[in-house]
């Protein structure tokens, strides 16, 4: 793929998926990374659950077609490969941007692209004319509250949401005002 029409932050480039290849091969990247990372965190059963439910191709296409989600691969800017992916929406009641996801390979953690990711949606967010970008991190994602809070956001609350067949996510709501 060509990298140079991708808009490019750090040491990423983001390229929007809009093809269904595109949101196949995302679909499949999230079950990867979700499995990574979070068995660890919430447990086997829980992070199958939430792939299902909100990682899987009908989740992703849903996001899409009902809430306005987009998405893009998070690809390294010195040879293209993917490193991970993120999505969101704008949330017009709020003049917000909800980053709803932000999740990287393994291999890439610690590599700096989850500045160039928030560097991305602050872009995003001023060219829109978006007064803040929020998200929610789990309370036990210590890595992502360290990563979050050292570039600029706030917490300003804290919320638990019953996600069904017994699974909750206790979250922290986390604000970057741009």
């Amino acid at each position: 793929m060509s990298l140079e029409n991708t808009p490019r932050f750090g040491n990423a480039v983001f390229e929007p998926v809009v093809t269904p290849k595109q949101t196949e091969e995302l679909a499949r990247l999230a079950g990867t990374i979700w499995r990574e990372y979070w068995p660890a965190t919430i447990g086997a059963a829980q992070t199958e659950y939430m792939i299902e439910h909100f990682q899987s191709l009908a989740a992703i296409e849903r996001d899409m077609a009902e809430h306005a989600y987009e998405y893009w691969f998070v690809r390294a800017a010195d040879d293209g490969r993917i490193v991970g992916y993120t999505g969101g929406h704008v949330e017009p009641e709020t003049n917000r941007f909800f980053v709803s996801k932000i999740y990287l390979l393994a291999s890439e953690r610690g590599k700096h692209f989850a500045s160039a990711v928030i560097a991305f949606y602050e872009n995003l967010c001023r060219t829109r004319g978006l007064r803040a970008l929020y998200l929610t991190v789990n309370k036990q994602n210590e890595l992502g509250i360290r990563t979050y809070t050292a570039r600029g956001f706030e917490t300003i609350d804290a919320v638990e949401t019953d996600i069904g067949s017994g699974f909750i996510m206790d979250d922290y709501i986390m604000e970057k005002v741009v």
